[in-house]
């Protein structure tokens, strides 16, 4: 896999190539709430964080993607204590994927039949891979749930993976309880948006001439936040 650059933020923006690396940002996170959008709408089950999001938006007046970036808000918050520091790409990913989901659900329709709803979601998990690898490829920081992870994991010294695990279990079993939708996709999302990152990511990482850029083992940087929601 091509590697990343392991940049702070002010290097993220110090960096070359921004007019494109801005376009694809803005592009993949606008594709990340559109596939949200046709996940939701497919209603056979969601990721983790948006089990979480659909749970809180039953219980209060607001739209699906004003939940998710009050969510982000909320998340973002708790790297001051981590003394996490976010990039544009972090402000960027907070706003503008909770509009782009509601514009994605504004035209697009639950389908009544089941095929097509399952059409609806395989595209909507395929998307989401392909708009994760945009953003995370444009170098301009990570989501604000990612950072929580990577922050908890400094901080604690526990790993990664268990930091990881624990997060999400906590945020799919409180949107459960909530009333989130849980099911086929799921677990769907879960076992297939990694190979789909580490299959588009290569494609469309943009490269920094000049800037040292670490080889990267496994999952990038940033990975595992798509994993979750936007």
């Amino acid at each position: 896999m091509d590697s990343l650059a392991n940049l702070t933020p002010w290097q993220q923006i110090r960096s070359p190539r921004m007019p494109r690396r801005l376009t694809q940002l803005l592009a993949g996170l606008t594709l990340y709430g559109v596939s949200m959008a046709m996940m939701v709408q497919s209603f056979l089950g969601l990721d983790p964080w948006d089990v979480l999001h659909f749970g809180l938006a039953r219980l209060v007046p607001l739209s699906f993607g004003t939940i998710v970036i009050l969510t982000g808000v909320a998340v973002l918050l708790a790297w001051i204590p981590l003394r996490q520091m976010p990039g544009l790409g972090t402000i960027a990913n907070v706003v503008v994927i909770g509009l782009a989901t509601d514009w994605g659900l504004s035209w697009i329709e639950r389908p009544d039949d089941l095929a097509a709803r399952t059409g609806l979601l395989v595209g909507g998990v395929v998307l989401n891979g392909l708009a994760g690898a945009l953003y995370i490829g444009a170098q301009l920081g990570t989501g604000p749930r990612d950072g929580l992870m990577t922050g908890i994991s400094r901080r604690t010294g526990w790993s990664l993976r268990l930091v990881r695990t624990g997060i999400e279990v906590t945020v799919l079993s409180v949107g459960f309880l909530l009333g989130g939708t849980v099911g086929v996709g799921t677990a769907l999302y879960a076992l297939s948006i990694g190979p789909l990152l580490q299959l588009f990511l290569p494609w469309v990482v943009v490269r920094l001439p000049g800037v040292q850029e670490p080889v990267v083992d496994g999952a990038a940087p940033g990975a595992s936040e798509v994993t979750r929601c936007g």
